[in-house]
């Protein structure tokens, strides 16, 4: 009989080509998703649409903070694997709207964990953040870095979940994987992420906000890391659960470890919109000082996820923003 995989977050942008990559290979997955309304709820449904075509794909619409609501799918489905991948996201949207964090990404993961104790769970891997390195200077960022200083409320809540993990697994013999998430993109993405939105700005003739002053010299930078390469990383990952440790905890960056300068990004996005659409489009821009909880660079070192399961992301960043692109004029029928 084939395992069953919970991923929570299913309707997510990395939960649904999480769960469409376990599909293809067999296996049966239970996916639950409060389809909040943070960004456009049509993106989640359309990614639901796509997963309900397959006969091992179940749905159930909970919040993972209900923990009634969460342990009845433990008691219905004999879960295999936990991919808890539910969380409110978003930097900037921590700071106008903190109660949400708490609720979703501190009692939803402490949820997660009971069940994983309660119903003796095969391996839990999480969703962290690159956004827990706060503001480090030296780069590119390790995980045996000190990260006690976060700059974000979601940040904070992202180290608060590796701590809450570390203890379960430390207390309960949990096998647990914490997956610190650089900057990740691709087609049918989150609408609040970078990429996503100048591509709406160009469309609704605004102009697009950059938040580095315009100084090219000291140009933020960011490791944009393509959704498959991150689902290629979490089925590896799945696959090899820490044994023979106390904790059977650890965390593991999953990045490019090749970070781009936000102008290089900017032009390469207006080059792959470009492509197409068939004609020459440029942005109209406007420079900004850093947002409050902004950190100035992201860079992966990669070098025990390669160890560990011999994969590290390779997408550039032409091709990856090219496959949204092309997504993007085709979804919305602007070609």
């Amino acid at each position: 009989m084939n395992d069953t995989y919970l991923v929570t977050g299913a309707a997510g942008f990395i939960g649904y080509y999480l769960s469409k990559r376990l599909l293809i290979e067999g296996y049966n997955v239970v996916g639950v998703d409060n389809l909040n309304d943070y960004y456009d709820v049509n993106l989640k449904y359309t990614r639901l649409e796509l997963l309900n075509e397959s006969s091992n794909f179940k749905f159930h619409k909970i919040d993972i903070s209900d923990k009634l609501a969460l342990e009845n799918i433990f008691k219905t489905y004999k879960i295999d694997y936990v991919i808890n991948l539910a969380a409110q996201a978003g930097v900037r949207y921590s700071i106008e709207n903190p109660d949400v964090y708490i609720q979703s990404n501190i009692i939803g993961t402490y949820n997660i964990l009971e069940m994983c104790r309660h119903y003796h769970i095969k391996h839990l891997v999480y969703a962290s953040s690159s956004s827990v390195y706060g503001a480090n200077k030296k780069v590119p960022y390790e995980e045996t870095d000190f990260v006690d200083h976060p700059v974000s409320l979601y940040a904070a809540t992202k180290k608060s979940n590796e701590l809450m993990a570390h203890t379960y697994s430390h207390l309960y013999d949990i096998p647990s994987t914490g997956l610190r998430f650089f900057t990740v993109y691709g087609p049918l993405g989150r609408p609040d992420m970078a990429y996503f939105g100048f591509t709406d700005k160009y469309f609704n003739n605004e102009t697009i906000k950059i938040f580095n002053n315009g100084d090219f010299e000291n140009d933020m930078y960011r490791d944009f890391t393509y959704v498959d390469d991150i689902v290629e990383g979490i089925m590896r990952v799945l696959k090899t659960p820490p044994k023979d440790e106390n904790p059977m905890h650890r965390v593991l960056n999953i990045g490019n470890n090749k970070p781009e300068k936000l102008m290089y990004f900017i032009n390469t996005l207006e080059e792959c919109l470009s492509n197409s659409l068939n004609k020459k489009i440029e942005f109209s821009k406007e420079f900004e000082p850093i947002k409050p909880g902004d950190v100035h660079k992201t860079y992966a070192s990669t070098k025990i996820l390669e160890n560990l399961v011999g994969f590290k992301p390779d997408t550039s960043i032409k091709d990856g923003l090219q496959k949204f692109t092309d997504w993007y004029v085709s979804y919305y029928k602007k070609g």
